[in-house]
């Protein structure tokens, strides 16, 4: 089984880099970021379990990302990496929706501490995120079904899943195929035949009962959109 992936969005670039390489050390996998904007772009398009969030960043703060991740990634776990130790800034912090806040300068015995505590809670806990409306149905990414309203159900595999998640995610935003090869599965896109997705895209079709193909769209030559206001 993969180790977990992690997220470290930080603007020092001393801090991001000894961070980045004790989690690599301890055998997990690592994206990184450097200012908000990026930051929350990979937090809304990359695959990954935790984010070790900086408050204070350029274009955007940690507060404001952590406020729209309970929207887009509701249950995404979180810590806040901080030299704002009032109590204030914790309180709003994990009131936004962190699960921990460790004050700068830490240990990073203490950091991979907290790091693993924070993703045992995450696995035991349900996530509310599990769930998401479809048209016609419910999603349940948890047991990998679709429940419809007439009493009818698909079971999904695990790629399938995966896919049909971020794409109902992705708010009828246009996700190209290389950004599900590289963000969703950890595929270079640039080594794997795109064709596997399109099988995907058919088997979900197929699924969903959307022969029209009006909810999975496909975009000629760059991706797919999914619009949730289709009736089935």
């Amino acid at each position: 089984m993969a180790e977990p992936v992690i997220l470290v969005i930080e603007d020092d670039p001393s801090i991001r880099r000894g961070v980045v390489d004790v989690l690599d050390f301890a055998g997990y996998g690592t994206l990184e970021a450097s200012d908000g904007p990026s930051g929350l772009d990979l937090a809304l398009k990359a695959n990954y379990r935790l984010i070790l969030l900086d408050l204070v960043l350029p274009g955007l703060s940690g507060f404001e990302i952590l406020e729209v991740l309970r929207k887009k990634r509701p249950g995404q776990a979180v810590i806040i990496l901080s030299a704002r130790g009032e109590e204030e800034d914790r309180i709003r912090g994990l009131a936004g929706g962190a699960d921990d806040y460790v004050v700068k300068p830490f240990s990073m015995k203490e950091l991979l501490a907290r790091v693993e505590a924070v993703l045992r809670r995450s696995c035991e806990r349900v996530a509310p995120s599990d769930e998401r409306a479809v048209p016609g149905g419910t999603a349940n990414f948890g047991s990998r079904r679709i429940a419809f309203h007439d009493g009818r159900s698909e079971e999904l595999s695990e790629r399938e899943s995966e896919l049909l998640r971020y794409l109902v995610d992705s708010d009828g935003r246009l996700v190209t195929r290389e950004e599900i090869l590289r963000h969703l599965w950890g595929l270079d896109p640039n080594r794997t035949e795109t064709r596997t997705i399109d099988m995907h895209v058919m088997h979900l079709r197929s699924k969903l009962g959307d022969k029209d193909q009006r909810m999975l769209v496909t975009v000629r030559g760059k991706g797919y959109r999914f619009h949730s206001g289709h009736a089935v």
